[in-house]
């Protein structure tokens, strides 16, 4: 093959990938927290679960794309372990359609569909465009399969690759190939749909196809077992319950091959259509496997893998809608939530703060899905502060709802503020970058100031004391003075190249993220005050 047709089918496979991931991004942006919540009701039963791997693959277009998605809902507590079992075998099902859509040669229409998709993309606005995104990303993926389809059809014409394409092989070849290729683009569909082209070009025997097949569906467990790699224990098991499903089912085919070729043979002459056959029956074998054993077999699994995570819910555990009638019980719904929206904000800037001196602290990634519990806590409870709103309120019932409405916000910014400090420190950890021994003594100083006012703050919600509200204000006043004494130095400190020079606006940044949550915490403590002289 001229290095032109090479090159061409490469950038064909790129196109490929590169729809696939840009697909896959554009379906997360529609997918917030309404969405999981739908995902976590749609998989209380089996069946339910399988249909919602099936469609979720297909929007998609990449069961490696819903496995991960799951694993993080799993290691997320928005799913459970057991639940998550169905989703694995119904987007292995979903995964079938793509190879599908090449039989049906989709992939010749695929410049309407770029065309289409581009043109509601760049005219669109709002769902529409992201609509527009997802439809031309679709294109580009069986447009770059269309690449390759061009490029092999000359190759029918070449003896020697016919005759080493067209006779029967060792299968573990095959296998071993499927594995490899999908375990490097992490892309079942490409092996598969390569096989489904060579196939419509008369190039390659159904006996080679299958084994690739059946190698490409072991592949296709790597995403997940990289997944699970940063997952909780419940994730890791979900990730290995996948590559278990599809070793199981590959090798009871396998164990049959001779009798599944030629059942394939028996349903269809298309060759095309028979490597689409086997890639969809291999993954239905393996949901008629397992789809009715997913509870002993969770069962099983917990006890190979076994160990608790600590599940942090996205929702809000007191926010009862049957209280609303009651404005007393439900604002004391809000109380409680509040308190645990405080305590979750206290654990990351615990954490962040750590995170400044020491270099081998956990890493932070767990402290954007505790920030992203915050802010939906704040979502979830000024919604549910506007309808008890909406009912006729005493004086005293209404100042809660605008002090409690005050202060999820500025416990949500509280946040905000710790993570930025969490994300500097990473930077200056990745780049290595060290604070002068003055600097870093005046940090910790104004650190164990605002320790304290953040220690005050949390324990008023809990009581609110005017010692204490006092204690925080006089804080904050010194707070105020030794950042401004502080940034002052370091000035000093970096005209006089006593400093790393990258360090200083990173210090000056955390000064002003500290000395921010100062105040925040003052305003906490100030509403309970004026909550409790009610």
């Amino acid at each position: 093959m001229p290095i032109k047709e090479i090159l061409i089918a490469i950038s064909g496979i790129v196109l490929f990938l590169i729809g696939m991931i840009n697909l896959s991004s554009a379906v997360r942006k529609m997918i917030d927290v309404r969405i999981k919540q739908f995902i976590r009701y749609a998989v209380e039963k089996p069946f339910k679960g399988l249909i919602t791997g099936i469609v979720s693959t297909i929007l998609f277009q990449s069961s490696s794309a819903s496995t991960a998605l799951t694993i993080s809902l799993v290691s997320a507590g928005l799913i459970s372990f057991s639940n998550s079992l169905a989703i694995i075998l119904g987007a292995d099902i979903g995964t079938t359609l793509t190879v599908q859509l090449i039989v049906w040669r989709f992939t010749e229409i695929s410049p309407l569909v770029i065309s289409a998709g581009g043109i509601l993309w760049i005219t669109g606005k709002g769902k529409w465009q992201t609509g527009g995104e997802m439809i031309f990303y679709f294109g580009l993926m069986f447009f770059g399969l269309e690449m390759v389809s061009k490029t092999v059809e000359p190759l029918k014409n070449s003896y020697f690759l016919i005759e080493t394409l067209t006779q029967a092989q060792n299968p573990l070849l095959g296998i071993g190939m499927g594995i490899a290729v999908t375990g490097i683009v992490q892309a079942s569909a490409i092996p598969i749909s390569i096989m489904v082209i060579l196939a419509q070009q008369d190039l390659v025997s159904l006996e080679n196809a299958v084994a690739v097949v059946m190698g490409a569906n072991i592949g296709t467990t790597v995403t997940a077992l990289l997944a699970g790699t940063v997952a909780t224990k419940s994730g890791r098991r979900t990730a290995f319950s996948h590559l278990i499903f599809k070793c199981v089912g590959i090798g009871f085919c396998f164990l049959l091959l001779p009798f599944f070729i030629e059942f394939l043979k028996h349903i269809s002459s298309n060759v095309a259509q028979q490597i689409a056959l086997s890639h969809f029956l291999l993954n239905l074998v393996i949901v008629a496997a397992f789809i009715f054993l997913l509870t002993p077999f969770a069962v099983m699994m917990n006890k190979l893998l076994p160990g608790d995570d600590e599940t942090l819910s996205i929702w809000p555990e007191y926010l009862n809608e049957k209280d609303l009638h009651n404005p007393c019980m439900a604002l004391d719904n809000v109380y409680k939530e509040l308190k645990r929206q405080m305590s979750l904000v206290h654990r990351v800037y615990q954490q962040s703060i750590k995170r400044i001196f020491d270099h081998q602290a956990p890493d932070g990634k767990s402290l954007f899905y505790i920030e992203m519990v915050v802010k939906n806590i704040r979502r979830q409870t000024v919604r549910y502060l506007w309808k008890i709103s909406a009912q006729n309120l005493s004086e005293i019932f209404s100042k809660q709802i605008f002090a409690y409405t005050a202060m999820t916000n500025d416990i949500d910014r509280l946040g905000a503020h710790a993570l930025c400090i969490s994300k500097l420190s990473s930077h200056k950890s990745l780049r290595e970058i060290k604070f002068s021994t003055c600097g870093e003594s005046e940090l910790k100083e104004i650190i164990g100031l605002v320790s304290s006012n953040f220690e005050d703050a949390v324990s008023m919600i809990e009581e609110p004391s005017i010692q204490k509200n006092m204690g925080i204000i006089s804080r904050e006043e010194l707070i105020d003075e030794k950042v401004k004494e502080s940034r002052d130095n370091h000035l000093e400190r970096f005209h006089k190249r006593l400093c790393d020079p990258e360090a200083g606006p990173i210090f000056v940044e955390m000064l002003l993220h500290l000395e921010r949550m100062s105040d925040l915490c003052n305003n906490v403590a100030e509403y309970m005050c004026d909550i409790k002289d009610d």
